[in-house]
């Protein structure tokens, strides 16, 4: 299907873990978008706008109509795998029930990795991010570098909130630091009591669609 098409399903979804919104995730991703377009306008940043209308997309994991996974499965903070958690994500004392925690193949500072292997070669917990992330990346999208790291990133508060994990880090994952940080304020604080007209902003996202994914993507 489309990407509209998967995009109409977020109309049905509410994140159970965001405290700062009982809207649906649709009037999230207009907000973002529309916060991003206000800060950056002009088409020279149409890219970043069309990244805070979809950033959020993959929480369609949990439609019934899609793979009905339990928000659990799909929301929340990111992290890598492979290597020992950081006390700065969320609820890391759970960690200490997971196998991965005992087996000293996986709980050292570097883990199966080495030292500035850069992010494209760690392994990320799966979630939304994630998803959305692949989606994009076996769909050939259009979209730059940038992008993609706000949509795989920008859950793994680790990294760009508190600065753990620069060891694994290269030079090009810390040049698209400074992007992924500068989506978070759109991302967060942009979800206002009033709600966009999607009558109105709605056309604008459907033409950067078309510009930058394929017509039908597989999911």
């Amino acid at each position: 299907m489309s990407l509209w098409e998967a995009a109409d399903f977020l109309n049905e979804i509410v994140d159970d873990s965001d405290p700062d919104t009982d809207a649906t995730q649709t009037i999230h991703l207009v907000q973002t978008g529309e916060s991003l377009r206000q800060m950056y306008p002009g088409e020279e940043y149409d890219w970043l706008h069309l990244t805070g209308f979809l950033h959020d997309l993959g929480k369609l994991l949990a439609h019934p109509k899609m793979h009905n996974l339990e928000q659990y499965f799909v929301v929340g903070d990111t992290f890598p795998v492979g290597c020992a958690h950081d006390q700065n994500i969320v609820f890391s004392k759970y960690f200490e029930e997971n196998p991965d925690f005992n087996d000293p193949r996986f709980n050292t500072k570097l883990g199966i990795y080495t030292e500035g292997c850069g992010l494209d070669n760690v392994y990320m917990s799966f979630g939304h991010d994630e998803y959305m992330y692949q989606v994009c990346k076996q769909n050939n999208c259009k979209l730059p570098d940038e992008a993609m790291y706000i949509i795989r990133y920008h859950s793994f508060y680790a990294w760009h909130d508190k600065g753990c994990y620069d060891y694994l880090c290269n030079d090009k994952d810390r040049k698209m630091l400074e992007w992924v940080q500068k989506f978070q304020k759109h991302d967060l604080y942009s979800k206002l009591p009033e709600k966009p007209s999607l009558e109105k902003t709605l056309p604008y996202y459907r033409r950067l669609v078309e510009k930058y994914f394929p017509p039908v993507l597989r999911w």
